[in-house]
């Protein structure tokens, strides 16, 4: 389980993270989304050891994480400008992780040769991208960690890797209880493949929950009302719009209370439709405030 409890750290007086507070469980797969300079990178960077928050506490299975050399030994990460070596090849930095992971797998390293099809001594600098992308998910896989954080991980790879990776992944999760942490703005990617979501607005966890509850808590309703007529001002609507006689209102309810809440207006229609994980991203970080704005140049 991963455990970040009131966090704070500043740069130069801001506060990139101002109080934040998650919580991962064990062999899930939480997807951390937030608007860019949310602090999502700077969190992973506390949780990866790289920066030390200056309050608050975080711990991976119950233990804090700076200057934890046995913890990190069992924590892999891939940063979203994943480090290399200038003059390394894959086989070259395959030694290097080997010194620092005990449970890494040349058995399991070997293997993944097959899935990647890179060759291992040409120098990574001179690989594409998505063939750099492509080593570092090699190379920490074969690490075999307990828990693995991942910052835009699949950012640069083509359609059929990314989906490689995520079997990969899940793979892990399912057959070892590996705990996941993936912070991505690709919201439609992360709904296939999360069970917790967590929003991270400003430097603060405005939300957590399972993917279910999450849209459990939220409802999107088109609706036909008699003789043509507007949304009821007695009606918590969060968004409404409307095309034609179909209104499509957001509400913050689950299907059922919402389409109790319309039937009393008798309407001609109503159907329940789920809202994508970016549609409720956009609504609670502000409604329609935060949609897309029509600008006239």
């Amino acid at each position: 389980m991963i455990q970040v409890q009131n966090i704070t750290k500043r740069f130069d007086g801001f506060a990139a993270l101002d109080g934040a507070s998650l919580s991962v469980p064990a062999g899930s797969v939480y997807g951390l989304v937030g608007p860019n300079g949310a602090g999502k990178s700077t969190l992973i960077r506390c949780l990866t050891g790289v920066y030390r928050p200056e309050e608050g506490a975080l711990s991976i299975d119950g233990q804090p994480v700076w200057e934890n050399a046995a913890l990190k030994s069992r924590v892999a990460a891939i940063a979203d400008d994943w480090y290399y070596f200038p003059q390394a090849s894959i086989r070259d930095m395959c030694r290097f992780y080997q010194g620092f992971y005990p449970g890494f797998s040349l058995e399991r390293y070997e293997k993944l040769k097959e899935v990647f099809q890179l060759d291992e001594k040409r120098l990574l600098r001179r690989l594409s991208k998505g063939m750099q992308k492509q080593a570092a998910f090699w190379l920490t896989l074969s690490c075999m960690p307990d828990c693995l954080i991942l910052d835009e991980p699949v950012d640069g790879l083509d359609p059929v890797m990314r989906r490689q990776v995520w079997s990969l992944i899940l793979g892990d999760v399912a057959q070892r209880g590996v705990t996941v942490l993936v912070s991505s703005h690709n919201l439609r990617e992360l709904e296939d493949v999360c069970d917790h979501v967590g929003i991270l607005d400003h430097g603060k966890v405005l939300l957590e929950r399972s993917l279910a509850q999450l849209q459990d808590n939220m409802v999107k309703l088109q609706v036909v009302f008699q003789d043509g007529g507007g949304v009821p001002e007695d009606l918590p609507v969060l968004h409404a719009s409307r095309v034609g006689r179909i209104h499509t209102l957001i509400m913050r309810m689950n299907a059922g209370e919402a389409q109790a809440r319309v039937a009393s207006y008798q309407p001609l229609l109503a159907d329940a439709v789920p809202l994508t994980l970016e549609e409720i991203f956009i609504y609670e970080l502000g409604g329609a405030d935060y949609a897309v704005k029509d600008m006239v140049l």
